[in-house]
């Protein structure tokens, strides 16, 4: 992520999930989606060839309701590590994605530029940018807590990728099967069981990076009174408030950041 910033103020966010695709044109200005999100279920098996022509099919539906979105920058959210544009993990989507290019393959399906980046990471720079951490400086951490744990750091405005947070070892465990929502779930834990293990998690996790803030997304951050008040930590730690929709609009900036005039 760099501190240059775009004079575009619109772009489009494509966010692919396990289960669902989804697209659209961002108002970078306000940090907030310009018309109704297009969304299409993640083809079974979401191999690269699949998974693609569902992107593209999703620009293709923006780019046609509206000129403005017919050209420029793509940005794309993926489940995995996201180095150079290349998936080097693959989460919740087929195994066939590691090593591939996701920038090249997406840019070539769509004829347009594109910009990938981790969805845990999007979702952070997002939130630096427009959402609950828009007013702090120094270190930044955003927790996505949902099937697993998503983490993005931002330091003085610049992202760190792909710090995988929520795959520390802790106790002898991977942190999230033991403090991701999906966990909660899982086990059926009370919001106080819970909010204990999220206490072991984000304090190991705040003695190793020393945050200035902690962010906490996902769809359980809509009720977050049941579990933040339980956590006692040095770091304010607050939900995050773009929700669902931060995956794309931060992956819409960065690729106006990244690619754009």
């Amino acid at each position: 992520m760099s501190k240059r910033r775009s004079a575009a103020t619109r772009g489009i966010g494509v966010d692919i999930g396990g289960s669902g695709i989804k697209g659209a044109a961002v108002d970078l200005a306000a940090g907030a989606f310009d018309g109704e999100r297009v969304r299409i279920e993640t083809p079974d098996p979401s191999t690269p060839e699949a998974v693609v022509a569902v992107v593209a099919e999703i620009v293709a539906e923006l780019a046609a309701r509206d000129p403005r979105d017919a050209e420029g920058p793509v940005g794309v959210t993926f489940p995995a590590v996201i180095t150079h544009g290349v998936a080097r993990t693959a989460a919740n989507v087929d195994e066939s994605w590691i090593g591939a290019d996701v920038a090249r393959l997406v840019g070539e399906a769509t004829g347009r530029p594109v910009h990938a980046v981790n969805d845990a990471d999007a979702a952070g720079v997002a939130e630096a940018h427009y959402g609950a951490a828009r007013e702090a400086d120094g270190v930044v951490l955003v927790a996505t807590l949902g099937t697993g744990i998503g983490s993005a750091l931002i330091v003085d405005g610049v992202l760190v990728p792909n710090t995988e947070l929520g795959h520390l070892e802790i106790d002898g465990h991977d942190a999230e099967r033991r403090a991701s929502d999906g966990a909660r779930k899982r086990e059926d834990l009370s919001w106080e069981h819970w909010a204990r293990r999220l206490q072991r998690y984000f304090g190991t996790v705040e003695d190793l990076l020393w945050p200035d803030l902690i962010v906490v997304g996902g769809g359980v951050s809509k009720r977050h009174e049941h579990f933040l008040p339980l956590l006692h930590l040095r770091a304010p730690i607050v939900p995050a408030q773009l929700r669902n929709d931060a995956g794309i609009i931060g992956a819409a900036l960065l690729a106006q950041e990244s690619l754009g005039v």
